[in-house]
């Protein structure tokens, strides 16, 4: 049996290359012929550098850049050739800013340009490739924009620091001293658009420390640079509000483009050509809930395998819907967790539990193919 794992992270367990060791590692207990193949995947946030560098064979460059709240802080991407890899939350992201610090007025992503900017100058490298999930900031990308060499006056003409603060008194924006830009691709795993209820403010902003009073003045504020920016078109792009608006400054400021996170990491690591040669893929994330079905990776695995016929298992630490719901994706669903256990002792015994749900996986799939 030649036997596909291509799973995502287990967030805040393991990271995909794990949750494929582990899954290997029992179903070679299991079937000790099989064929196993590991494949990590990623839909753009935490964790989708690293697939990638594996993925490329590509190195690690560190640089020092700030944090969303003007800090020093160690960052790193992935050189794969003439190619970076990199996830904006190595600069600019919550992890980085503890929970009493943060502030939605100060929070910007000028640390994502830094990091931006040193691959072009110190690399040379011809295309970023750039995930955007676990951002802090609400300032449309104008940090990032600004550490590239874009500028943001006021109605004195007065040069602005990029907090979304001083971005309230911007009239005016010269591109004219912005450094030369590759080809940029953007891992998005939001449709989000930038503005209105279903914008960066409104469904994002409360988990970075925003209050109720802050939203319409925040919201008023992207307004303002949509308007300066001539970037109506772009404010309505999907996923131009992922990030706290870094996706629409991507593309308004720097001429990206906004991809699947999924679609471009499947393409990138030919995805479809290993699903091709396997007869069984196993994909597997830390929890299966109404995201999976809204094109998170484990999902994008689904499709694309069940187009070519394949028999295709998906392990869960935790399993938030229905069977039903998942049948037409998935032909077997495994759950870590059950009610013998609190959730805490699931995740603290989370390496055996994998290993066997994963060999009891292998037995039924080869039971299945015998009687096939």
């Amino acid at each position: 049996m030649n036997i596909l794992l291509a799973p995502d992270k287990f967030k805040g367990a393991f990271s995909a290359e794990r949750v494929c060791e582990l899954m290997a590692s029992g179903i070679r207990k299991a079937l000790p012929e099989a064929n196993i193949v590991s494949c990590p995947i990623a839909d753009g946030g935490d964790g989708f550098t690293e697939v990638l560098k594996l993925a490329l064979a590509g190195e690690w460059v560190r640089c020092e850049v700030h944090d969303a709240i003007g800090r020093p802080v160690k960052a790193r991407y992935a050189l794969c050739g003439d190619t970076a890899v990199m996830e904006m939350s190595e600069a600019s992201g919550i992890r980085h800013i503890p929970e009493d610090l943060r502030d939605i007025w100060r929070a910007n992503t000028y640390g994502t340009g830094e990091l931006m900017r040193h691959a072009i100058e110190k690399q040379g490298v011809r295309r970023i490739i750039m995930g955007i999930g676990g951002s802090v900031s609400n300032d449309a990308g104008c940090g990032m924009a600004a550490a590239l060499g874009i500028q943001f006056f006021d109605y004195r003409g007065a040069v602005l620091r990029t907090t979304p603060k001083e971005l309230m008194q911007c009239v005016t924006i010269d591109r004219s001293q912005a450094i030369a830009l590759p080809e940029i691709l953007v891992a998005c795993d939001v449709d989000n658009a930038l503005l209105g209820p279903h914008g960066a403010v409104e469904v994002y902003a409360p988990q970075k420390g925003a209050s109720k009073a802050d939203l319409k003045p925040l919201e008023l504020l992207l307004e303002r640079i949509v308007y300066v920016a001539d970037g109506r078109e772009t404010s309505i792009v999907p996923g131009a509000g992922a990030a706290g608006g870094l996706g629409f400054g991507l593309v308004q400021f720097c001429g990206a483009s906004l991809i699947s996170g999924f679609d471009l990491l499947a393409r990138e690591i030919e995805l479809t050509e290993k699903i091709r040669a396997c007869d069984v893929v196993i994909t597997g994330e830390g929890k299966l809930d109404e995201q999976t079905l809204r094109g998170k990776g484990p999902a994008g695995v689904a499709r694309i395998a069940k187009q070519m016929g394949k028999e295709v298992a998906v392990i869960a630490g935790l399993v938030e819907l229905a069977n039903t719901e998942l049948t037409d994706l998935f032909d077997h669903i495994c759950e870590l967790h059950d009610p013998s256990r609190s959730l805490e002792q699931t995740i603290e015994h989370g390496e055996p539990l994998l290993a066997k749900k994963a060999a009891e996986l292998a037995v039924v799939l080869q039971r299945q193919s015998e009687v096939i």
